[in-house]
């Protein structure tokens, strides 16, 4: 197998393009296909400063180093979870990283911080592991860009992870979700604006890309997410995918392309969210979900403040 481009020995084969690669040409493959994202769905502007959410995986780890690639400002976001062994292997991974190349790092420990973790947080509030960490994730990614004065949010969602919600969402006919699923979710009242760098790229993809630029990632699947739904899902694509090559990037953009716009309108009941009472994050009354989820699991409900990186490069972190 001969890479497409140099002829060299390739490295991997990508069947939806018909293609193959050399180490060198993945790299570069990659890096169009993340600014080709940025460019079409106009996602940020190329002197935007860009907080990404890292879990110590392969696809938060990639896009930080790809964006960095690029050229853009990308300062990362770790959260501690405290679920026990993999929350250390994955933090390990994540500061790996951080001293290997040099960048920011703003870090936020759930315990140190409000008082639980994970496993608590979703006992107490009768939860699965997955909601109470969802519910969590998504607060605290709003609070740090929108404290940190960053411009724009961006995670490390992939073309298979992106199929597979959208097929979860489409089974069910979750319409309020459908109506979200888009690449880019603009900045609102107390929200920041969120990306997606990753859509034009799978999973195998951006595990190559790590192999082939030396990044050691976090491998193991989270073990509070057994039975979790969205893995049934991918697996069921992936059938689908090895049998019709591309298959999944026909779904999703067809979706994008024909039906995205239709959803949006649908849902959209013109509701404005007011402050929560406690922590001042837009919600639909009173106090909002997440605060309600730290006081269940016997925590402290508070306003995180985001001011500097904990470990930075010689050129400075968010103000």
């Amino acid at each position: 197998m001969k890479c497409t481009v140099c002829r060299e020995p390739a490295l991997i084969d990508l069947r939806r393009h018909n293609a193959a690669f050399c180490g060198e040409h993945h790299s570069r493959f990659c890096r169009d296909q993340v600014q080709r994202a940025i460019d079409d769905f106009d996602m940020f502007a190329p002197d935007a400063r860009v907080l990404v959410a890292v879990s110590g995986g392969k696809d938060s780890l990639a896009l930080w180093h790809l964006l960095k690639a690029l050229g853009y400002d990308a300062h990362g976001l770790y959260l501690g979870l405290g679920i026990g062994e993999y929350s250390d292997a994955s933090r390990d991974h994540v500061l790996a990283f951080t001293d290997a190349h040099d960048v920011p790092l703003v870090e936020i420990d759930l315990l140190d911080t409000f008082g639980y973790d994970i496993p608590t947080g979703a006992q107490a509030s009768r939860r699965t592991p997955c909601s109470a960490c969802g519910l969590s994730k998504r607060h605290l990614f709003d609070s740090a860009a929108l404290d940190g004065g960053f411009d724009v949010l961006a995670t490390g969602h992939n073309l298979d992870d992106e199929a597979a919600v959208l097929f979860g969402n489409v089974l069910h006919w979750q319409t309020e979700y459908l109506a979200r699923q888009q690449p880019v979710l603009p900045a609102g009242a107390g929200f920041p604006r969120k990306v997606k760098p990753l859509v034009r790229l799978s999973e195998r993809e951006m595990a190559a890309y790590c192999i082939i630029n030396g990044i050691d990632y976090q491998v193991d699947e989270c073990p509070m997410s057994a039975g979790n739904r969205h893995l049934a899902y991918k697996e069921a694509l992936n059938g689908i995918e090895s049998r019709s090559p591309g298959s999944k990037a026909d779904f999703y953009f067809g979706f994008l392309r024909s039906a995205a716009d239709v959803f949006q309108t649908a849902t959209d009941d013109g509701s404005e969210p007011v402050p929560c009472e406690t922590c001042g994050a837009p919600c639909s009354g009173g106090r909002c979900a997440f605060c309600r989820l730290v006081e269940r699991a016997g925590g402290e409900p508070t306003m995180v403040r985001v001011d500097a990186p904990t470990r930075r490069s010689d050129q400075g972190g968010p103000t």
